[in-house]
């Protein structure tokens, strides 16, 4: 326990206390704007069929559109991009809730909703590379990098389950518009705070190199497609959890329920996230990879045969369990092989194939539990656990860093070792 306070002591000496906190409510729009465009346009248009349309389209920007954001960062520095993206975004967010609220017909909303998805600020993805970078210049061993990757899996999770949460409070209290306006402020005050950290001079950007004699980019290992293979069947666990459970809950209902059990679900995995910082670096990321997998396996069938409330939250909170191991994984993955010159854009990637993969699952499970009840779409979230193992017992992880850790010059008055680096940021 010690061992495990010292380790995120260690953590937040290299971030400083504000950013983790500043990086968690910048997260919050990315949680809360999809679900809250679809809640909004229902009210406001009285279809579901409309709502269904403007929230796809809303993710489907955000996926196409989040690895550019990525690789503009990496190329001219998260500053200059999270500044344009957060106005971009709080922009559009602004335009999406007056367009609801006008009877803006479906096509130039759906418009403006891909503009939405298209400028979201991809901070989950970016202060993971940030992180890195400040520990690989402070020359951090891998369990601080791999207690970096746990907090950042954390954060992501509980900005995941209080974004929806917030949305649903809003809409019940006041009115969806207010979650979405809250939700423009938040990317104004939170995502510039966040560009503004004295921390982002560690991910300034570098000019894109082509790869020496070969006219072109280094193309990325196989293990990185594998990941975000991996990651966007997990997101396909998430799609096909949350059809389930509110099929099961409405067939019992309930449906009130439905949203505290995925919550359940979602404060366990956090719990644990935060939990493997302490697993010691001897327990390699292929072993956490193929033991995270086989988890989410066996702890999902019993969701086949569940058919009652209590059951389904004890089911639910279980796998909780497996899902942030192998998110945290998948990251700490596609961090240790990818080019440190790509990595935003590699962790756009990884979050795009999460969030890709949620969405079409959510579609077909969803038509899956009108047909076939509950367990069918429970069926989807065992085969896609299925297919995760599968790619992980497969597929060949390198046992060591294929390149080079970067030089990070460290800014005027700081140091290169966490002990003395901390003073650089701490209070900020």
């Amino acid at each position: 326990m010690v061992g495990t306070v010292n380790t995120y002591r260690n953590v937040i000496a290299l971030t400083g206390p504000l950013l983790p906190l500043v990086s968690f409510f910048a997260r919050l729009p990315v949680a809360m704007s999809q679900f809250g465009s679809v809640l909004l346009v229902a009210q406001t248009s009285g279809s579901l069929a409309t709502a269904g349309i403007v929230g796809g389209i809303l993710s489907a920007g955000q996926v196409v559109f989040g690895p550019v954001l990525g690789r503009l960062a990496d190329r001219h520095g998260q500053r200059r991009v999270v500044l344009a993206a957060a106005a971009v975004n709080a922009v559009a967010t602004a335009a999406l809730v007056a367009g609801a609220l006008g009877g803006l017909a479906t096509v130039p909303l759906a418009a403006i909703g891909a503009v939405t998805g298209a400028s979201v600020p991809l901070i989950g993805p970016l202060a993971r590379t940030r992180s890195v970078a400040l520990a690989h210049r402070a020359k951090s061993d891998e369990g601080v990098i791999g207690a970096v990757h746990s907090l950042e899996g954390t954060l992501d999770e509980v900005s995941f389950v209080l974004g929806p949460a917030l949305v649903g409070l809003a809409a019940l209290v006041a009115h969806p518009a207010v979650a979405l306006a809250g939700a423009a402020g938040l990317v104004v005050v939170f995502g510039t705070a966040y560009a503004l950290h004295p921390t982002a001079a560690v991910t300034a950007g570098a000019p894109a190199r082509p790869k020496a004699g070969a006219g072109g980019r280094a193309r990325h290992p196989r293990v990185v497609h594998a990941v975000r293979g991996s990651l966007a069947l997990q997101g396909a666990m998430f799609g096909a959890c949350q059809a389930g459970i509110a099929s099961l809950t409405a067939q019992l209902g309930v449906p009130g329920q439905a949203g505290i059990v995925y919550a359940a679900m979602g404060v366990v995995s956090a719990f644990v996230g935060l939990a493997l910082g302490a697993l010691p670096a001897r327990f390699g990321l292929r072993l956490r990879w193929r033991v995270a997998t086989a988890a989410a396996l066996v702890l999902s069938v019993p969701l086949l045969f569940t058919d009652a409330l209590w059951p389904l939250y004890a089911v639910v909170t279980v796998l909780g369990a497996a899902y942030a191991p192998h998110l945290i994984t998948a990251f700490a993955l596609t961090e240790r092989v990818v080019e440190p010159a790509r990595l935003a854009e590699a962790m756009a990637y990884a979050a795009s194939s999460l969030v890709a993969g949620q969405a079409a699952a959510l579609a077909v499970s969803g038509r899956l539990a009108e047909w076939y009840g509950p367990s069918g779409a429970f069926a989807v979230a065992v085969g896609a656990a299925a297919l995760c193992l599968t790619l992980a017992l497969v597929t060949r992880v390198p046992s060591a860093r294929p390149h080079a850790t970067p030089f990070i010059p460290a800014q005027r008055g700081t140091s290169p070792t966490v002990g003395e680096g901390s003073a650089s940021y701490a209070g900020r």
